[in-house]
């Protein structure tokens, strides 16, 4: 395999900042980022009792059991024949490298791995478990059977041994380091990137700027015009909660705020305080209340009457919650909006919702009254075992087998950058996702005002992923169609990550625009033409058109009401 300039910058002790391709470690991981949907967890007694339905089932249907137990062996002695068709899906890159083809005893072995696998699925695909339950059911299964992938073992990956042979057993020395340390620094999960390699300020959210504003909640960062001219209405990109603000600022060529800057938009960005156990009553309220406030603070530097908003996943749903308080007062200050990534509809299905069950809600809701926070590290464990080839084994092999070090990427040393939620916002978010409130009329109540997101008017702006499993995109369709306003939709062709930094310039991006929007998705989709590169450029020309007139960019940062302050990424960015 040719080396990617990633690989090349590690070997050179640089980190990957640049709008490069990753390598395949970085690559299979940078969707595996928290999204939106309130995490309910994964508890072992879900786990535990999805086993129990397996094993009833066996007991129910022992001729089905045998049927399965007889294709295992018909295909075990087809491997042991050579005539065996067993192939990994499509994509599993585990068994990429040329010897499991090649080598006899390697081949064996992974058709071997491969049928034994298949026949527990199609046990499960055959049973009379109910759709939800067997969905489960092969979620489990497949906890089980990748853990036991021979390429997890030394033995089993024949990359590995190669890597031990060629390095005279350094590789083994190496991965015995990178056990150590995670054992002792990363709760015994394999690292996923070199935190060595980044800090925030210096390499990551280095675009110019100053805090303006500043209460217990969040920090305003107006950012310096890079342009003579400037659109005189301000843009504000709203963060998730639960992630810190700088992925919007990530590194240069993939900063969504360099881009905006150029293109002569003002533009200010919300950095969220991480809330500790003292901040365990902020809910939904307490960031919109925020909001309002930073608007103002906008309004004011700025001299214009209005502001156009912008957020992704959870932060989406707080201007959401925003937009339907403004709606309900009459409130007109927020011109346009950018929903990224973000799901209101909850309808549409989702892995995270597998184990939502009523008893693991409540569980989760008490879990973070008692601790007041619900950890950023927990829910990263959490999703980490919702994709284990991705974002656990991948690790495994690279660190200990391989005795390489974590990658140095700077979209997951962004992920591993973990923040809090407060245990109110935390069980609010949990009946929001349970309930489909954003979806009923009046259902939630946002600062003293019932909501109907169909009262929302202003023009919006809703970005999916084709291959985002996280906020899927039929679910980020479906809360296109709610606002009442003239609203556009774009479907790109990447997942979530990839859809959300996707600069101009990628020669295998595209995206998909069709401005009707009918109640089916797919239907959408079949009428669709398709665009190449990224929908950065559709959203700056539609940004421009909902932007005002151009004038003369301002001197200066801030006003004499609101100072320039601290410099960007501003102090809330550091807090641990």
């Amino acid at each position: 395999m040719a080396e990617t300039e990633m690989s090349v910058a590690k070997k050179a002790g640089k980190p990957n900042t640049q709008n490069t391709q990753p390598d395949d470690v970085a690559t299979s991981a940078a969707d595996g980022m928290l999204g939106p949907t309130p995490f309910v967890g994964l508890r072992p007694r879900e786990i535990l009792a999805t086993m129990q339905q397996i094993g009833a089932q066996a007991l129910r249907q022992p001729t089905l059991v045998g049927e399965q137990e007889a294709a295992l062996v018909r295909d075990l002695l087809a491997v042991l024949g050579g005539s065996a068709d067993c192939k990994p899906p499509h994509g599993d890159k585990r068994f990429a490298d040329p010897a499991w083809q090649d080598n006899s005893m390697y081949r064996m072995a992974m058709q071997g791995y491969v049928a034994w696998r298949n026949a527990l699925t199609g046990f499960v695909d055959r049973s009379a478990l109910d759709a939800r339950t067997r969905e489960r059911a092969q979620f489990v299964l497949s906890l089980f059977t990748d853990a036991l992938s021979p390429t997890n073992t030394l033995l089993g990956n024949p990359a590995a041994l190669k890597k031990v042979i060629d390095s005279g057993g350094a590789s083994l020395l190496g991965g015995v380091r990178n056990l150590v340390t995670d054992m002792l620094q990363n709760q015994g999960m394999p690292a996923q990137v070199d935190k060595t390699a980044f800090k925030v300020g210096e390499n990551l959210g280095t675009s110019a700027g100053a805090v303006v504003f500043r209460n217990e909640v969040l920090e305003l960062i107006q950012y310096a015009p890079a342009t003579e001219h400037v659109y005189s209405r301000p843009q504000l990109i709203v963060p998730p909660q639960i992630n810190k603000f700088y992925v919007f600022d990530l590194s240069e060529g993939k900063s969504i705020v360099e881009y905006l800057v150029k293109s002569e938009f003002q533009v200010f960005a919300v950095s969220w305080r991480n809330p500790t156990v003292e901040q365990s009553h902020w809910d939904l309220d307490t960031y919109v209340a925020a909001l309002l406030e930073a608007i103002a603070a906008m309004r004011e530097i700025t001299g214009s009457d209005d502001v156009n908003l912008h957020g992704a996943c959870s932060g989406a749903m707080t201007i959401s919650a925003l937009l339907g308080h403004l709606a309900a007062r009459g409130d007109t200050s927020v011109h346009a909006a950018t929903l990224m990534v973000a799901v209101l509809d909850n309808t549409a299905d989702s892995q995270l919702g597998l184990f939502a069950t009523p008893e693991a809600i409540a569980a989760a809701k008490q879990n973070s009254i008692s601790k007041g926070v619900l950890a950023g590290e927990e829910m990263g464990r959490v999703f980490a075992w919702m994709r284990p080839n991705d974002l656990v084994w991948n690790y495994w092999v690279n660190n200990y087998l391989l005795g390489k070090a974590p990658p140095a990427f700077d979209i997951l040393y962004w992920n591993n950058d973990a923040t809090r939620l407060p245990a109110r916002l935390h069980g609010q978010l949990l009946d929001i996702f349970t309930g489909n409130l954003f979806c009923k009329p009046r259902a939630l109540t946002v600062q003293g005002t019932p909501i109907d997101l169909n009262d929302v008017k202003c023009d919006t702006y809703v970005v999916a992923g084709m291959t985002d499993h996280i906020t899927p995109w039929k679910g980020v369709y479906n809360t296109a169609r709610i606002f009442g306003g003239n609203t556009r939709f774009v479907l790109s062709s990447a997942g979530h990550i990839q859809s959300l930094i996707n600069p101009p310039g990628n020669p295998k991006a595209k995206y998909f625009l069709n401005p009707d929007l009918p109640a089916d998705a797919d239907a959408w989709l079949a009428n669709a033409h398709a665009e190449k590169d990224s929908w950065w450029d559709n959203w700056r020309t539609w940004l421009g058109e909902r932007s005002g007139e151009r004038r003369a960019a301002p001197a200066c940062i801030g006003s004499t009401q609101h100072p320039a302050g601290v410099k960007a990424p501003g102090t809330y960015v550091m807090e641990a």
